[in-house]
């Protein structure tokens, strides 16, 4: 067990940065991987030990080490891979920071092991991303097979529309970073991801959740509207709280980094 462990940390290109009584993981989201966290790391870094890291679906990971999911839920074997890093470092206690689908993978490492974490910041979250009678979501099933199409038949355009969308018209810098790690990923990794996170529904998990959670979010999040945050405020089963960031776009780690910083600290 343990090999297997170090193993995965070498796999996942984890690492931790900095000292301090408190642990930051800092876990990405579809599409990218450790380097989103650049503008932020270097000042969490001065004030805590923090762990960032790859999901095995991003271009920064050595496909040839890795294995075929055999899990039907990859958010499971996400969840799962988070576990064997944590234990690898022997943490406990830590403020895991999921960004997007990294979230819903925070909540189900933290139903199996609450006792590896302090508290959750789930970053631009969600349970489920499509409409339904009595929920939204942000979007209907038409337009999601629509993300699914342009992948799978105009990857490249689709990488370079979708990232200034999430990113913001704004920050061409970031949406350029983003959309090189996107482009980076492929279709072959892209197209069945987007299908895992945008089919997903986590809706019923949130009850089982009992770790301290900050649901932070954008008040112009095109990917998150702002009632799935209070949605989950008020699914998850421990203490919750509810933080709204005047940021465009999903990507405050890139487009308000300070904000999000101050409220990382504070939560450490």
């Amino acid at each position: 067990m343990v090999m297997l462990e170090k193993a995965k940390v070498l796999t996942l290109n984890a690492k931790t940065i900095g000292s301090g009584e408190k642990t930051v993981v800092l876990a990405h989201g579809f599409g990218g991987d450790q380097s989103v966290w650049e503008y932020v790391l270097p000042e969490i870094a001065n004030f805590c030990k923090v762990l960032v890291f790859d999901l095995n679906f991003s271009a920064a990971v050595d496909r040839r080490t890795t294995q075929e999911q055999s899990k039907p839920n990859v958010y499971d074997a996400f969840a799962d891979d988070l576990i064997s890093l944590l234990d690898s470092f022997s943490f406990k206690d830590v403020l895991f920071v999921g960004h997007s689908m990294s979230g819903m993978i925070g909540c189900l490492a933290s139903i199996k092991r609450p006792d590896l974490f302090g508290r959750l910041l789930l970053l631009c979250a969600s349970p489920r991303y499509l409409n339904s009678a009595d929920y939204e979501g942000g979007f209907e099933r038409e337009g999601v097979e629509g993300v699914f199409l342009a992948i799978e038949s105009s990857f490249e355009a689709w990488a370079r529309a979708f990232a200034a969308i999430v990113v913001g018209q704004s920050y061409p810098t970031e949406v350029a970073k983003f959309g090189k790690l996107l482009l980076r990923m492929g279709s072959q990794v892209a197209l069945p991801l987007a299908g895992a996170v945008f089919l997903s529904d986590f809706t019923d998990m949130l009850g089982q959740v009992k770790v301290p959670c900050t649901i932070v979010n954008g008040t112009r999040d095109l990917v998150v509207p702002i009632s799935v945050a209070d949605y989950i405020r008020r699914k998850v089963n421990g203490p919750a709280s509810l933080v709204n960031i005047d940021f465009e776009g999903h990507f405050p780690q890139l487009t308000a980094p300070q904000p999000l910083i101050e409220v990382i600290l504070r939560l450490s």
